[in-house]
């Protein structure tokens, strides 16, 4: 695919990613500060459980002390009423003006609309070819798409390079040394998307890698049904068919077009 070819697919992803949320949607103050968009659903949860008050058409928190309590008892209640559709007992960061300030189950920050952080990684062979994986049909969001060879959310308190070694070694089977390579975490991009739950609001962080030739990935986590090493005219085919997530779509998109200018 031509440079201009690349730019205008990203052109087509964004408007995919970068969406307003539902009708129905109330922001999230914390404090004086918006930290999520909270869907309908959850919304009158929340006020009916009394754990925020309505405020010029949004959602406030007002006492900030004990959040990591107040958003573990947010999250039990919305699991109560079926506004989560998967328990992880994972917990994330709650971020605030780029701040952490509390901690959340996984499976809340959806129906709350807030920001999750995503590392990726683009892991090429030496001949070219780019290692992608297939998502297993059990994922809650986008089963059975192709993704990225490595892509998982920063945990509670856990480094961007952190994250990315253990999504490397869960997903794909390789070791620090195997990637120790690997080019800088990037932000690349902030998804804006409505997705069944509620608001997908997530930082796309990404690295490339150069594996070995001897080095052959293996999910470990049961989370990828395949994993297969392509040439890039199948991976572009693939992204214009649409066959893979709209993250890993611009994730990749991004690298082939840097590749190109490199």
């Amino acid at each position: 695919m031509s440079n201009s070819g690349l730019k205008a697919l990203l052109a087509r992803l964004d408007d995919l990613a970068a969406q307003a949320p539902a009708d129905g949607t109330l922001p999230l103050l914390i404090g004086d500060k918006v930290c999520g968009q909270v869907s309908a659903r959850a919304s009158q949860v929340l006020l009916d459980g009394g754990f925020v008050r309505a405020h010029q058409n949004q959602l406030l928190i007002e006492d900030t002390r004990d959040l990591d309590t107040q958003m573990a008892q947010m999250a039990l209640a919305l699991r109560s009423a079926g506004c989560i559709p998967k328990w992880r007992g994972e917990l994330l960061d709650v971020w605030c003006d780029n701040n952490a300030i509390a901690a959340i189950e996984r499976g809340a920050v959806r129906p709350l609309g807030l920001l999750t952080r995503a590392v990726h990684l683009n892991a090429w062979s030496r001949t070219g070819k780019l290692w992608v994986a297939r998502r297993a049909l059990d994922k809650a969001t986008d089963p059975g798409m192709w993704d990225t060879l490595v892509g998982g959310l920063v945990g509670r308190g856990e480094s961007d390079d952190l994250a990315l070694e253990r999504e490397s070694a869960e997903e794909a089977g390789l070791s620090e040394a195997q990637i120790q390579g690997r080019e800088p975490i990037q932000s690349i991009y902030r998804m804006r998307r409505r997705v069944p739950e509620g608001f997908q609001y997530e930082e796309v962080l990404t690295s490339d890698c150069v594996l070995a030739d001897d080095v052959k990935p293996k999910n470990q986590d049961g989370e990828v049904m395949e994993i297969a090493c392509l040439p890039t005219a199948d991976i572009e085919a693939m992204l214009l068919a649409g066959e893979f997530t709209v993250e890993a779509s611009i994730v990749i998109a991004q690298s082939l077009l840097a590749r190109q200018s490199s």
